[in-house]
């Protein structure tokens, strides 16, 4: 006996569900990928702006925190994980003025990975 490849659930056509499921998926990328941005006076800070960039448009951040975690990974003989490395989270906080909310960059090993800005 020989079996056909499943084509059809439910009365679907597995192409076209799947070709769905791409299609949302890409249509949802860019609101994951967007970033917040900020102005610092005529300047506009993104994800893609780097640290020196940052502290010459912006200057010294109002604070500033810094801590360091580990970086594991699984271990497949123990079923564990083990560390491997360690990273570096800083947070700068912005106090863009007046009437405005405060600016909050994560910084992971150096580059900034998000901005978010948060109520006085």
């Amino acid at each position: 006996m020989v079996r056909q490849p499943l084509t059809r659930v439910g009365g679907c056509n597995i192409v076209a569900m799947k070709v769905r499921l791409v299609l949302v998926a890409f249509a949802l990328l860019p609101l994951a990928a967007s970033a917040e941005t900020f102005r610092c006076g005529k300047w506009i800070i993104d994800d893609q702006t780097v640290l020196e960039e940052l502290m010459q448009k912006c200057g010294t951040p109002t604070s500033r925190e810094s801590r360091v975690e580990d970086v594991r990974a699984p271990n497949v003989y123990t079923g564990g994980n083990n560390k491997v490395g360690e990273t570096v989270i800083e947070t700068w906080t912005y106090d863009l003025g007046p009437g405005k909310s405060l600016m909050v960059v994560t910084i992971v090993d150096g580059r900034i990975k998000k901005i978010e800005s948060e109520p006085k």
